[in-house]
């Protein structure tokens, strides 16, 4: 097996291991998760604490409708004793009870969505905020339609299970309190018997809840190896379809559909357990209650309207419980989501530079000393790297596939840090000032072309969206662009689909150079910038940047060798080392790798 191919096994390895640990390595509880979203939330806590208030309000007012319904019971028992006076005020003060219950739980429900969906807003701000400060060896290996998943599904998910679980949590333990409260005062022996037999649903509840916890967790899982296929899919389509490879494609897509299915099937099975268990059990209750209050009631020890207050506690003092039971799958779900957030929220951030200097002027010096560098500490890759680059000079990259000419470039732009050595801008050790202002002294156009949904004038002026039209216009011009786009149908204003569907690879390419061309910084770096160009437009294009280079220093990765034979140096590439460097006549003097490789790309067949 060759050096690089070890090194891209380990990389899916090292990719595959950080998969694990993410999703399973960070098991907490739910009081853990449950703390670091009220932390995240605390700017909100008025929220929450005047939904206690309309709950306490709620739950008074509600305590109050069986006593007056009891007594308006009371009030028509008896032959010829049916008071139709007493009925009157209990029944208009019942349902004035009702309506105050009403109006704050209208109100409670108002506060705890507003408190829900603030934080939820802050933590997707946060997790957005946090992928962009994660190192870039993290977003290398780490799936992108899982990250994507986190950021969507796993929110939405929390969102909807705190929603249902908190709210019902401060509903339910103001209600458990005062139901408890009045029972006591009514009847100790009743109050006695439902405080016994009641928590019989939370000990089912709690056995249900543990059977079914790692099945949710599994669940939110899959649901991201789901995101991630589709988004890989549908971002290949295109390749799948030219490799007719859709019967393929439907089978894997078949084998993660059903597990999800699977794992999905089993973990509402168990959760639906819960709500009829706790039902049951309130049944149970509701049933024993009446029976010993009945029998209180032939003795002569409680009246009729106690034993019917009672009843309608019981079912008051069940409800909590059996509201919480009936929304377990979603409480289990947002657990189980909110973990995978705040793992990534967790993740160590890239080593901060707050306190180091901007590179305030560039001349386009670059010193690059000893350096060694490897992703992975086992596969060596640059080892012992020298190179002094003067203003102005054109330093070309060439070598096989896989060589690492885009390591250099990481290494260059401080996508990556070096194992050891020094790079050095104008004198500057890049490890001691900010990478913003590094990477600002550098325009860079890679072979992959990124566009966003915004308009022609956005994305080529996306550098420095101030900047005036006609400075626009002008770098179109310099980057061959410009008639066509006076051919679209809203020329500089017209809109780019998202990833630039809308355009042709060659199109898309010519945009992004037209976008560098724009900001004319100290230094440039072109990776394979013109690879998806034909080659009359790729000569003009090589004409416009002699011109943008003229003056700054210029690092090419090039494949098609006959562009970069003007380069002040060329470094040749293999394995990850430089192993040659000179002009292009010197190499070809030297008949050594680059000569063959020059060679065989115009050799007569």
């Amino acid at each position: 097996m060759s050096e690089n191919s070890q090194m891209s096994s380990e990389l899916v390895r090292q990719k595959e291991t950080r998969h694990f640990k993410s999703r399973f390595m960070k098991n907490r509880s739910a009081f853990q998760i449950v703390s670091k979203v009220f932390k995240v939330a605390r700017p909100y806590r008025q929220y929450l604490y005047l939904t206690f208030l309309f709950d306490f309000i709620n739950s008074i007012a509600e305590l109050l409708v069986p006593i007056f319904l009891g007594k308006a019971i009371g009030a028509a028992i008896g032959k010829g004793n049916v008071n139709f006076k007493l009925i009157t005020i209990y029944s208009l003060v019942m349902i004035g009870c009702v309506l105050i219950a009403a109006l704050f739980n209208a109100l409670g429900s108002l506060t705890i969505n507003a408190y829900n969906y603030k934080a939820t807003y802050k933590i997707r701000d946060l997790l957005f905020k946090k992928i962009n400060s994660l190192p870039l060896s993290f977003i290398d290996t780490t799936s992108h339609g899982d990250l994507l998943s986190r950021m969507i599904n796993d929110i939405d998910v929390m969102t909807d299970g705190f929603l249902e679980s908190f709210a019902a949590v401060i509903s339910g333990i103001v209600s458990l309190v005062g139901t408890l409260v009045a029972m006591l005062i009514l009847n100790i022996p009743l109050a006695l018997i439902i405080v016994t037999l009641t928590p019989l649903s939370i000990i089912s509840s709690a056995y249900i809840i543990k059977k079914s916890k790692k099945y949710f967790n599994l669940e939110v899982q899959s649901l991201g190896d789901l995101s991630g296929y589709l988004e890989e899919y549908i971002a290949g389509e295109r390749v799948v379809k030219a490799f007719n490879h859709e019967p393929e494609s439907v089978k894997d897509f078949a084998k993660i559909n059903q597990n999800y299915y699977k794992i999905g099937e089993k973990s509402q099975f168990y959760s639906n357990l819960s709500a009829p268990t706790t039902r049951f059990v309130n049944g149970i209750v509701y049933g024993v209650v009446g029976l010993f209050g009945a029998f209180q009631a032939i003795r002569g020890i409680i009246s009729v309207d106690i034993i019917s207050t009672f009843l309608s506690y019981a079912n008051s003092f069940g409800r909590p419980f059996n509201e919480i039971s009936s929304n377990i799958s979603d409480i289990q779900s947002s657990f189980a989501a909110a973990g995978r957030v705040f793992n990534i929220l967790e993740e160590p951030d890239e080593v901060s530079d707050e306190n180091l200097p901007d590179l305030l002027s560039c001349d386009g010096n670059v010193s690059i000393k000893n350096v060694n560098f490897s992703y992975i500490p086992k596969v060596k890759l640059i080892q012992n790297f020298n190179l002094e680059v003067k203003q102005g000079m054109k330093v070309a990259i060439v070598g096989p596939t896989g060589c690492g000419k885009s390591t250099l470039i990481n290494l260059l732009m401080r996508f990556y840090d070096v194992n050891s050595g020094t790079i050095s801008v104008s004198g500057n050790n890049i490890k001691e000032i900010t990478r913003s202002s590094l990477r600002n002294k550098y325009g860079m156009v890679l072979q992959e072309t990124w566009l966003f949904n915004a308009s022609i004038r956005d994305n080529i002026a996306y550098g420095n969206p101030n900047i005036p039209l006609d400075e626009v216009i002008a770098a179109a011009k310099l980057a061959g662009i410009h008639e066509f786009i006076e051919k679209m149908p809203n020329k500089y204003d017209t809109m780019v689909i998202e990833g630039g569907n809308n355009l042709s690879q060659g199109e898309k390419q010519l945009l992004c150079i037209a976008r560098v061309m724009l900001l004319k910084p100290p230094m440039l770096i072109l990776d394979e910038a013109t690879s998806n160009i034909d080659t009359r437009t790729e000569m003009n294009i090589q004409n416009a940047f002699n011109n943008i280079m003229h003056g700054r220093t210029s690092f090419v990765v090039a494949h098609r060798l006959s562009t970069i034979t003007n380069a002040d140096i060329i470094l040749v590439m293999n394995k990850g080392n430089v192993i040659e460097q000179g002009t292009h006549q010197e190499l070809l003097d030297k008949k050594g790798f680059y000569y063959n490789l020059y060679n065989s790309q115009f050799a007569k067949v």
